[in-house]
């Protein structure tokens, strides 16, 4: 790992439940180093966002968690560690694929999108103590070499997309690389420079979409996020609204 901590530690699991459900265990029972990665060959109830799960093939995706502890962060900049967990794989998948012709974006707060189809998601877990973040296991997911996904029709992965066979390994060190770099970041209170590169890579930004919001559908124009990490909407009268992950779904 070209890494000063993140991934120095990591713990490598033939099969398991769940890379986030497992980090959360050893967190509960031992003193665990901050960076230690949890990777998984197989994981067989992978958790995703609004509790569904997140389903991938033994051996031919990367699913792992990262843990950190960063009680140097107000609970009201949160939201911060979902923008750099987005942009370290928003740049990895920069760099693996490297072609003008792939659209590659982040759908809020963390869905990353390559031609409009879900190639990876992130959860991240937190706890709590005394009104300060005591821990973090942000648990990412990526789409690899799998071709086939019945129960996602919108999934994708890099081999679907490109052609090609990627090593789950090095990828995993890219991300460390990259999730370092916006976590030091994050440290020095650089809340400019990763909201800037965040919304560079943003889904729709300045552009009408639709979103269902309350069963209804509606065009709106995507302004990025509010200060509070919420998804910031105008609608055509310039009224503008912000939304939390449940209260929206986007069509696009």
């Amino acid at each position: 790992m070209e890494t000063l901590f993140i991934g120095r530690n990591t713990i490598f699991l033939s099969d398991v439940s769940s890379t986030n459900s497992y980090a959360l265990s050893m967190l509960n029972n031992v003193n665990v180093a901050e960076g230690t990665i949890i990777h998984a060959n197989h994981q067989t109830q992978g958790k995703g966002q609004r509790g569904l799960q997140w389903s991938a093939l033994q051996g031919l995706n990367l699913t792992f968690s990262v843990i950190l502890k960063p009680s140097f962060l107000p609970l009201t900049k949160l939201f911060y560690l979902y923008q750099i967990s987005a942009l370290a794989c928003f740049d990895s998948l920069t760099e693996l694929i490297n072609n003008s012709h792939i659209d590659i974006k982040i759908k809020w707060p963390n869905d990353i999108l390559i031609d409009k189809r879900k190639i990876a998601g992130i959860l991240i877990e937190n706890n709590l103590l005394n009104n300060q973040i005591n821990w973090s296991v942000i648990g990412i997911g990526i789409n690899v070499n799998q071709l086939l996904f019945d129960t996602s029709p919108n999934a994708a992965s890099l081999k679907m997309l490109t052609g090609q066979d990627y090593d789950l390994k090095f990828i995993l060190t890219r991300i460390a690389f990259h999730l370092e770099k916006y976590y030091l970041a994050l440290k020095q209170e650089k809340y400019d420079f990763i909201k800037t590169n965040y919304l560079n890579s943003f889904l729709g930004l300045n552009t009408y979409l639709n979103f269902e919001i309350n069963n209804q559908i509606k065009a709106f124009l995507v302004k990025g996020i509010s200060d509070k990490g919420l998804l910031l909407l105008e609608d055509k009268n310039g009224d503008e609204i912000e939304l939390d992950v449940k209260e929206v779904k986007w069509h696009y």
